[in-house]
Formats: structure tokens, C-alpha cells, sequence
């Protein structure tokens, strides 16, 4: 199978501005997906301009006509599933049907106290998420929804007509531990993952690549406790949280060669940073643009 390479565009720029440009260019380089964060500031990005990711994503969908645009990923820490549900069936709508959900437990960032809340524990994040991912599955997929949950409730939420996408848009569910693995095998489309984040800092090339097949040993297992098979899934990594960082980036052939390793673990889809200047995600902008256009051909 061929890797599809796709892109993420964080949400710093005014559309104006450089942001509206950079969807665009995205769609003309051929990338498969361009996702955006769904975060309401992230990181060094805190007290510098960030934007929404609905309504960038909805924006981007009026100026593209292929591009699949989604998230990742969209957490609980300030998503409700009642309303997120109707946030993206309108999306779907307006893209006609190009939208992709990346969804995850979230973590202990900004998000997960700008709501006035104390930051929820990994066991209260994986709660949450185990109860969110099904409801929101139930929202997009049945013209009227009640439930009573332990965190989250709907009283006949209506969401009808439903999403272009039958039965539902995709979601690409991101998750390492065994609960979030489940989810992924019993309602994801796709899975997602950033690698073993315990390498980030001092472990080398080849260990992250050991930790992501453990990983995608443990997917399959997971699917073959359930009845599925983990080749109908796809497998995402979201690239730069391995200890190659940006490495990849700097050349046509480092990137094919890293590429090349990841798909032989099974990957399906590499997904790489847009360019940022004096940020964690710098690289030249015309080997990036080099990368998206030359590399597919070579990793087919």
C-alpha cells in the first residue's frame, strides 16, 4: 500500500494573513489531509495570536475542493458532544464531505484549565474520552439522541440530516494505553499516535521505532480480541514528537528514508508540520514543498 502524506496547519496566522494561503497551497502540493490543532492555545503559541479549529477548518473548506481537512485532535477538556456533533455535521456539510476527526484524551495543557477546572487526572481523561467517543458516535450517526452518562448528558439531540460521509465522517481516534486502543479498534477509522513520548528527549532513532511497533502489535491484538482486522484500520503518525524531531525535514532523502522505515511498521499516513519559522516546527519551506510533492512517488 502506498503512504499518503499529509500536513498540519497550527492556527497562529490571521486568514488574511498567511492562513488562508497556506490551506490553499496545501490543497495545490497534493497532500492528502491537512489537519489543524484543537486546542484553545498551545505551548510556546500561548500568548501569540491562535484561532479556532472549527471555524478554520470551515474556512479552509471554502477555498479548497479535494483536501481532506481535519482535526488533531479534538479532546474533552472544552469539547461537550452535543455540540461538537453539530459543529461538525455542519462541517462535513459545507466541505461536502471531507472531513476527518482526530480525537484523543487530551492532556495537561492550557486546555485543561481554561475552563476554571483542576486538571483531570490520565484515568479521569481516559473516562471521559471511553464515554465521549460513543456518545459522539451515537450523535452522528441517529437523528435523535438521550443519554445520561456520568460526565455527559443529551436530552433528544437532534442532528438531522446527519453527515454527508455514511455512516459517519471518520474518526481517527489517538491513543497508546489499552482503553484508548480499544476505542480506536471498536470505533475508529483510523489511529493516531505521536510515538513513545519517554524517547522524546534522549532516546535515539531506533528505539522509537521499536516502541512504534510494540505499539502497532498491541493495535492488532486489540483488534483481534474484538473481531476486527487491524489492515481495515488506517495508521497515522503525526511526526516531530520523535527523537528525529525535524531531522526528516531537511532533505528529500532523509524523509524517504524515514518514511520508509515507518511504513514498514504499517503506517499508512505520515503527517508533517507546515513550516514555522523560530518555532519547534522551522524548516525550509522549499524542501518541505519538495518533500510533498517528490516523496509519494518514491513510497509507493
Amino acid at each position: 500500500m502506498s503512504l499518503r502524506l499529509s500536513t498540519v496547519i497550527l492556527p497562529y496566522r490571521r486568514w488574511h494573513e498567511g492562513g488562508r494561503s497556506a490551506w490553499m497551497r496545501a490543497e495545490q502540493l497534493g497532500f492528502h489531509t491537512a489537519y489543524t490543532y484543537d486546542h484553545l492555545s498551545w505551548r510556546s503559541f500561548r500568548d501569540g495570536p491562535w484561532f479556532g479549529a472549527i471555524p478554520t477548518l470551515t474556512a479552509a473548506a471554502a477555498v479548497t475542493d479535494r483536501l481532506r481537512l481535519g482535526t488533531l485532535v479534538t479532546s474533552p477538556n472544552f469539547r461537550h458532544p452535543v455540540t461538537l456533533a453539530k459543529e461538525l455535521i455542519s462541517l462535513d456539510d459545507i466541505s461536502g464531505g471531507r472531513v476527518t476527526l482526530g480525537i484523543g484524551a487530551g492532556g495537561t495543557g492550557f486546555d485543561a484549565t481554561a475552563l476554571g477546572q483542576d486538571p483531570w487526572t490520565p484515568r479521569e481523561r481516559a473516562d471521559r474520552l471511553a464515554e465521549f467517543v460513543p456518545l459522539l458516535d451515537r450523535l452522528l450517526t441517529e437523528d435523535s439522541v438521550s443519554y445520561e452518562g456520568d460526565f455527559y448528558s443529551a436530552h433528544e439531540a437532534r442532528n438531522i440530516p446527519g453527515c454527508v460521509q455514511r455512516p459517519r465522517l471518520p474518526f481517527a481516534v489517538a491513543a497508546t494505553g489499552p482503553r484508548g486502543l480499544r476505542l480506536a479498534a471498536r470505533y475508529g477509522q483510523a489511529w493516531v499516535t505521536t510515538g513513545d513520548p519517554k524517547l522524546y528527549e534522549n532516546g535515539t532513532s531506533d528505539e522509537s521505532v521499536r516502541a512504534l511497533r510494540g505499539q502497532v502489535e498491541k493495535l492488532a491484538d486489540t483488534c483481534a480480541a474484538l473481531g476486527r482486522d487491524v489492515n481495515g484500520l488506517d495508521k497515522i503518525l503525526l511526526t516531530g514528537f520523535t527523537p528525529d524531531r525535524g531531522r526528516p525535514l531537511e532533505s528529500l532523502d532523509a524523509f524517504v528514508d524515514f518514511a520508509g522505515r515507518h511504513q514498514e511498521l504499517g503506517f499508512t499516513e505520515l503527517v508533517i508540520h507546515w513550516p514555522i519559522p523560530d518555532s519547534d516546527f522551522a524548516a525550509d519551506e522549499k524542501v518541505f514543498e519538495q518533500i510533498a510533492m517528490e516523496a509519494p512517488a518514491q513510497l509507493r
